[in-house]
């Protein structure tokens, strides 16, 4: 159960990776801008603070793989817990303030992932 967790985990921390690649570098690109359902010229306008944004989704995807990586298991736990509730909380804030759809892609995955590490 614990591999099962680790491997949410994983792809919540993957997801973030993506968050960062669609943020920093394709915001303002025919990906970027399909995904955010933005126009061009509003990407333009938005492109630094979604860069800012991509960075702090890079920051939850390093502290995910920390938590992965580190050799004390209890720790780990802690880590990776810590993480996940921090990406549960933005979640559940950009499902409140931006598009439902947040809560979804970004929170749902990473309260299933909680849900299997309590378990394991």
């Amino acid at each position: 159960m614990l591999l099962l967790g680790n491997v949410l985990v994983a792809v919540v921390a993957m997801l973030h990776v993506y968050f960062l690649v669609l943020e920093m570098f394709l915001w303002t690109k025919p990906l970027g801008l399909k995904t955010f359902r933005n126009s061009i010229e509003k990407a333009n306008d938005s492109a630094v603070l979604a860069a800012n944004q991509g960075l702090y989704n890079g920051f939850l995807a390093a502290g995910l793989i920390w938590g992965l990586i580190h050799g004390n298991p209890a720790f780990a736990f802690q880590i990776k817990t810590f993480f996940l509730l921090c990406v549960i909380v933005a979640g559940a804030y950009g499902a409140a303030t931006v598009s439902r759809r947040i809560l979804y892609v970004q929170a749902a995955p990473a309260g299933l992932a909680l849900i299997q590490l309590w378990l394991a």
